[in-house]
């Protein structure tokens, strides 16, 4: 765009324009683009899944559940029972070999050492227990 500022010849006549006016050009284009832009459908991409219908079904075997307590002295209890480190493999390598395994629910104390809690939790993986659930030490009352 540009401004005619003055007459270069002095005289009254003003001198005419060579370049072209892009204000209504630009105006067309950005009505058209907005045209456009509403006409253009949205593009839904969508999967259809055939969802199953009705209640899933229910397990009418109760998971048993197994558990394991360290306490303050860092001493392990096998549903109650202390057991050393040597039966409580033995006992998780039992379990660890049925076909339908039991929940494992290890509740450590919150003063009891790490390294014996870390040492249970590593056992139980070693020896193939899939569902192992650790509990709070606010929770463990003996």
């Amino acid at each position: 765009m540009s401004m005619h500022i003055g007459n270069a010849s002095g005289s009254g006549d003003p001198e005419m324009m060579m370049e072209i006016n892009t204000t209504p050009l630009i105006d067309v284009m950005l009505v058209l683009l907005v045209m456009l832009i509403i006409t253009i459908p949205i593009q839904l991409h969508s999967v259809n899944l055939e969802m199953p219908v009705g209640a899933p079904p229910t397990s009418l075997v109760k998971p048993e559940k197994i558990q394991i307590d360290i306490d303050e002295q860092s001493v392990v209890y096998w549903q109650g029972l202390p057991v050393s480190a040597q039966e409580l493999d033995e006992k998780m390598k039992l379990i660890g070999q049925q076909s339908f395994q039991p929940e494992v629910h290890i509740r450590p104390n919150k003063a009891s050492q790490y390294a014996v809690f870390a040492n249970v939790l590593s056992s139980s993986k070693r020896m193939g227990l899939n569902k192992i659930a650790v509990i709070g030490a606010e929770q463990f009352i003996q």
